[in-house]
Formats: structure tokens, sequence, C-alpha cells
């Protein structure tokens, strides 16, 4: 298996400058300073402000903000980010919360500015290497979860699906091995809630542009989807981003995680209800402000999809 196709373009950002005034002082006011250097962090969907800030006095911030008319779902993401990471212990290598916006539909987080970089992409073994290592020592680090929070197997009941909707609304375009197949892909997904029991809180959004490398240590940052599982639910997760940003192919990667004591069945079910998602959500219109993610979806779908093919060896 190889990639064949580059990765699609990340979500279209705000600039520090487009923040409505009010908006700008009640930050700078949070921060403890005029800002006068704001540099936009290009990575990621969300349709707000993502900036590392820097004050007149030296202070340091890093900002996410977003209104609600940009994207009515996107504020209630931020207020759930806030909550996770505020509860999070301080071993955890994130991204400290310092403070929150909430008024007049804008809703902005101010965290810990990391000096720190997102991994190279396409990727350098070196730099997968510390990812791995920071991944496996956060799972360790929030098991048992610090958090209450929804859990995997909900998450895998309700939202990480797509096989059955699709088969229900007859989607066109579907693959012929899919489509002579789609029973028993329904049936694989269904089978997913049961195994993805745990006890720790993932971040469930793991992939390059929500990780940061300082200093030789992985940084995980964005924990809006934070859900409590076994943690090969993750690792099953990541495999197709990193492949499809130049990195090993998923199965070499998954050799390489701690998957021990993981039987074919679960990473089988996992796969196959995330192989769903991202080709289901592929068709959907895109969300209002973030017009490139449906292609992201459609591509880690398409690796997903050859991965679950190769795994699965269903003629």
């Amino acid at each position: 298996m190889s990639s064949t196709r580059p990765p699609p373009a990340e979500g279209v950002r705000v600039d520090w400058t487009d923040l409505p005034e009010v908006v700008r002082r009640a930050i700078e006011d949070r921060v403890g300073g005029r800002v006068v250097e704001a540099v936009t962090q290009r990575g990621g969907f969300s349709p707000g402000l993502a900036a590392r800030v820097r004050t007149a006095g030296g202070r340091r911030c890093f900002v996410k903000a977003v209104s609600e008319r940009a994207n009515p779902d996107t504020p209630g993401i931020h207020r759930r980010e806030a909550d996770v990471v505020a509860a999070l212990p301080a071993g955890a290598p994130v991204a400290r919360l310092l403070w929150t916006y909430d008024e007049g539909g804008w809703v902005a987080l101010g965290f810990t500015d990391i000096d720190g970089h997102t991994p190279a992409l396409p990727w350098r073994e070196d730099e997968l290497a510390i990812v791995m290592d920071g991944l496996d020592r956060l799972h360790r680090t929030l098991t048992p979860s610090p958090v209450e929070s929804a859990t995997a197997a909900d998450g895998f009941a309700t939202t990480i699906r797509g096989w059955d909707e699709m088969r229900t609304a007859q989607a066109p375009g579907l693959d012929e091995w899919s489509m002579r197949h789609l029973d028993r892909l329904v049936e694989l997904e269904a089978a997913a809630p049961s195994l993805v029991s745990g006890q720790t809180l993932l971040n469930f959004d793991v992939r390059a542009d929500n990780i940061l490398i300082s200093h030789g240590q992985a940084y995980f940052v964005d924990w809006p989807w934070a859900r409590i599982g076994p943690a090969f639910v993750e690792w099953v997760g990541l495999a197709p981003s990193v492949f499809m940003q130049g990195g090993p192919a998923p199965a070499d990667l998954i050799r390489r995680a701690p998957m021990e004591g993981v039987g074919d069945e679960a990473i089988n079910a996992v796969l196959g209800s995330l192989t769903g998602y991202f080709l289901g959500h592929a068709r959907r219109p895109p969300p209002p402000g973030i017009p490139t993610v449906r292609a992201f979806q459609a591509a880690q779908g398409e690796i997903a999809l050859a991965w679950l093919r190769e795994r699965l060896g269903w003629a």
C-alpha cells in the first residue's frame, strides 16, 4: 500500500486584526498587555483565530477565538475544550489553560504558548518516534481518566460510524468492494461499541496539526472531543493520517505501537467504524466556515479503506 495523494489543504483561519476591537481589548486584558505581535497558526480546521501573541511587555500566550456567526457549533466546542484542559493533571504534556472569554457570541481561550512546532511533513522518523513515545506516556498519565467524560463506546455507537447511514441512503460513488460487502461492514461497525471499553482519557483527535514538538518532547493540543476508552483506539485513529502525510503505512505504525492484549477483532471493528465515518462524512456538505474538512476526511477514508481491506482479506 502506498500513499498516492498529497494531504488536502486545511481550514481557513482569521487573523488577530479580523477580531472585533472589543474582543481584542478583552483578550489583551487577560493576557496582560497590548498585543504587538500575533502570528496566526494555519493548521487545523477551526474557522476562528489560532495565534501566538506577544505583548509589549514580552508576555506570550496562545489564543483561540471564534464567533457563533462563523460557525454555530465552534463556540460550544471551545467551551468543552476549556472544561477538559482545566481538569488535566499537571504532568500531562498539554498546553495549560490560562483564561477564558465568553461574551457577545465570541468565545476565546488562552493557553500557555509552547515554544515548539507541529511535526514536519512529510513525517520525519525522529519526530515520529518522539510523538509515539509521547502519546504512550500521555495515555499512562491519563489512566485512569482524571476527567468525567463521555465514553469512546458512546462515540462509536452514535458518531464514529457511516456504513449503516450510507447503506440506508444508498450513497452513490462507493467503490465496488465496499458495495459488495456493505452488509458485513455495517455489522463490523456495529460491533465496535462493545469492544472499546477502557479507563484512559483519549484526546480522540490526534493528528499532526494537533501535536507540538518542543525540546524533544511531544505536546498534545485541541481537547474538545476527549472521551474515555482504551488507548489502542487512538493509535488506530492516528495511523491513516500519518501515512497520508508521508509517514509509514498504517500496518507498520501499529506494529510499533503498544498494542499488547488488543485482538484483531477489536482493531478491525474500530478501523471499520473510522473508515465508514471518514467516507460517510466526506459525502456531506462542508460545515459553515470549514470548507476543506471534507477533502481531508476523504483522503483519510481512502487510506483507511485500503488498510481495512488488507486486514480483512475479504475477496
